[in-house]
């Protein structure tokens, strides 16, 4: 992740609070798959605070939110990341996921084609918010 892409992702979690994972790993490099890294799990409504990047965390029964962020618009490989990571998040059994796609700029024509999928949200994240 980027300087820019954790700076936002930081934004992001101070606007809804919660526990955030930087870096978390979400499957593991094997013999015939890659390791897969989500740029933050935020666990909702646990102590306010920030965990080392990579830290392992039981997300068990918990309602959780996974950011993908880019420094750039919204586009088809962020939303396929942020689709794509809440099917992998689910194989740990959190009790609910939100998968947000954190960007500079939307895109109206993309938008509506990720946010029909349940629990995909696109979020802009201010010019302000610098890395």
């Amino acid at each position: 992740m980027s300087k820019h892409e954790t700076s936002m992702t930081r934004w992001y979690w101070q606007q809804v609070g919660g526990t955030l994972i930087e870096e978390f790993l979400v499957v593991k490099a094997a013999n015939g798959r890659g390791k897969r890294v989500l740029d933050g799990l935020i666990i909702v409504g646990g102590p306010k605070e920030r965990l080392r990047p990579g830290s392992k965390v039981d997300i068990k029964g918990k309602n959780v939110l996974i950011v993908q962020a880019k420094n750039a618009r919204l586009g088809m490989y962020l939303m396929g990341q942020t689709l794509f990571s809440a099917k992998l998040a689910k194989r740990l059994k959190p009790r609910s996921i939100k998968s947000i796609a954190l960007c500079r700029e939307t895109d109206e024509v993309l938008q509506p084609l990720l946010e029909v999928y349940e629990g995909c949200e696109v979020v802009v994240c201010p010019a302000n918010v610098a890395g």
